[in-house]
C-alpha cells in the first residue's frame, strides 16, 4: 500500500469542491483506469484468477482495487449491438468510492483516520487506522475493505497528493474516451444534465444520472450516468447513512428495556415469594 501521506496541515491554493463524473455510456472496459490508480498509489496486483463468473476477475472496489471497472452484461437480442438505444445488454462502468457529502464511513472512524479535504472527498490516513472495520460496515456502498495482510482499511484517496500539486486523479487522466471526468462539482452536474438530454435524442432513453442528493447521503463526489436500473451497477437506488437508524434503535431499545423491567417487577410481585413478604410486612403493620 502507498506511504504517501499527505500534509493536511497546508492545504493548497485551491479550494474548490471536485468531484468524479463517470460515463458509463462511453466506457470501452479497457481498465486502463484500474492500472493507472495502482500504479501511482502502489496498490498491489489482484484479479489475475479466472472466476468463471464473468469477464470482469477483479470482481469489485477494495482494499487492492481502488478503481474498478464492472462489465454490466445483460441479455442480449439478436439484431441489437451492445450499445444499442433499445437495449442494454453489455455496459462497463468504472467504479470508485462515491466521496459522499454525509459519508458513514467517516462518522463511524473511532480514530480520526478518515477526513475530510478541503477538495470535499473523504480520505483514510493508513498510519492512524486501527483495523476496527467500523468504517467497513458503516459505508452504503460496500467500498471500503480491510486488507488482509496488515488488517487496516483502503479505499480511494481522491488522488489527494496529485489535487495538492495541481493535477487530476491518475485514472482520469488515463482513461482514452474521457469516461472518466473530473472538475469542479456543480459543473460536472451541469455537464451530466446535457450529456443526458443529448442521449435522450439519439434514443438512448434510459439514460440517467446516479446521484443520490435526496437522501442522507446527500449526494456523491463520484456520480455516474448510466442506463437503465442503478441495481444492475450494483448502487443502490436509495443508499442511507446508518446513522439516520440510530433514533429508531435507541427508541425501540429504551422501549425494550422498560418493558423487560416491567415485566420483571411484575413476575416478582406475583411470585410466591413476593406474596409470603407482602403478608409478612401486612402482619406487621397491624401489630
Amino acid at each position: 500500500m502507498s506511504a504517501n501521506i499527505p500534509d493536511f496541515s497546508s492545504p493548497g491554493s485551491q479550494s474548490r469542491i471536485t468531484a468524479f463524473l463517470t460515463d458509463s455510456t462511453l466506457c470501452i472496459g479497457c481498465k486502463a483506469c484500474e492500472v493507472a490508480c495502482k500504479e501511482w498509489n502502489g496498490v498491489a496486483e489482484d484479479g489475475l484468477n479466472w472466476s468463471g463468473f464473468s469477464y470482469d476477475n477483479t470482481g469489485a472496489v477494495g482494499a487492492s482495487t481502488w478503481r474498478h471497472v464492472k462489465f454490466v452484461e445483460g441479455e442480449p437480442e439478436p439484431g441489437y449491438g451492445g450499445a444499442a438505444g433499445e437495449v442494454n445488454s453489455w455496459n462497463f462502468s468504472s467504479d470508485v468510492c462515491k466521496h459522499c457529502e454525509e459519508a458513514g464511513c467517516l462518522e463511524a472512524c473511532p480514530t480520526g483516520s478518515i477526513v475530510r479535504t478541503e477538495f470535499g472527498g473523504v480520505y483514510m490516513q493508513p498510519d492512524v487506522c486501527n483495523g476496527c472495520s467500523y468504517c467497513v460496515v458503516a459505508c452504503p456502498f460496500g467500498v471500503i475493505q480491510k486488507n488482509d495482510s496488515d488488517g487496516r482499511a483502503f479505499k480511494c484517496t481522491f488522488c489527494y497528493d496529485r489535487q495538492k500539486a495541481g493535477l487530476g486523479p491518475a485514472c482520469a487522466k488515463a482513461c482514452p474516451t474521457e469516461s472518466i471526468k473530473f472538475g469542479e462539482l456543480n459543473e460536472l452536474r451541469l455537464v451530466a444534465q446535457e450529456r443526458v438530454k443529448e442521449l435522450h435524442s439519439r434514443g438512448v432513453h434510459d439514460a440517467q444520472v446516479y446521484d443520490p442528493v435526496d437522501t442522507s447521503v446527500a449526494g456523491i463526489h463520484a456520480f455516474f450516468l448510466m442506463r437503465g436500473d442503478p441495481r444492475t451497477y450494483n448502487l443502490p437506488p436509495k443508499p442511507e447513512v446508518p446513522t439516520v437508524y440510530l433514533k429508531t434503535a435507541w427508541r425501540a431499545a429504551a422501549i425494550g428495556s422498560a418493558a423487560l423491567l416491567a415485566g420483571s417487577l411484575a413476575a416478582f410481585l406475583a411470585s410466591p415469594k413476593g406474596n409470603a413478604g407482602r403478608q409478612s410486612r401486612s402482619r406487621r403493620y397491624r401489630r
